[in-house]
């Protein structure tokens, strides 16, 4: 008794739809569907599910998880995620100091890096030493969390010698503020 009233319901319902869609019609909506379904992964929603299902189990951006305290004239150290150009600490200063005969520049850059030892985040002021010759030793270009150059307080592609006696670029450094949280 109960397939009869199935089939009954199905029959009406295709005739229904028979006699308010054209073939052409159904067709075409077919057709749209078959086109449209390939484009469902390209939306945001679909891109930021398989890049966090890409990267479960791995915290952090690649320049974190290769970061290390030990070494402070490879680009690698934990303070340079967002430095541009040549490292003090290898022409004759240090993250934090520049070399002789060089002078910092009043204004910064900013960045935050994360400290592999305790995995928090502080805030680092890069600094260029300007007025001597360039040092062109240990060039380091790490663009982590770097900002377009619409920020341009944000950005590490400028030479920042603003308030020097010389223009000159020599090095830079990275001079911890103090925790970013």
């Amino acid at each position: 008794m109960k397939r009869l009233d199935v089939d009954k319901f199905g029959e009406r319902l295709t005739r229904r739809l028979a006699g308010r869609l054209s073939r052409r019609s159904a067709l075409a909506r077919l057709g749209a569907l078959l086109v449209a379904a390939p484009a469902f992964p390209l939306l945001p929603v679909q891109r930021a599910r398989a890049a966090d299902a890409a990267t479960a189990g791995q915290k952090g951006t690649d320049f974190s998880r290769a970061a290390q305290t030990h070494d402070d004239t490879a680009c690698n150290y934990w303070r340079y995620c967002g430095i541009d150009g040549n490292l003090c600490s290898c022409c004759g200063g240090s993250t934090h100091s520049c070399p002789p005969g060089s002078q910092p520049s009043p204004t910064s850059w900013i960045g935050s890096c994360i400290n592999p030892d305790d995995q928090r985040a502080y805030l680092i002021a890069y600094r260029d030493c300007c007025g001597a010759n360039e040092c062109n030793k240990c060039s380091c270009l790490n663009t982590d969390h770097a900002m377009p150059i619409y920020r341009p307080q944000a950005n590490n592609h400028i030479i920042w010698c603003f308030g020097t006696q010389s223009f000159e670029y020599h090095c830079s450094m990275a001079v911890l503020v103090g925790l970013a949280e």
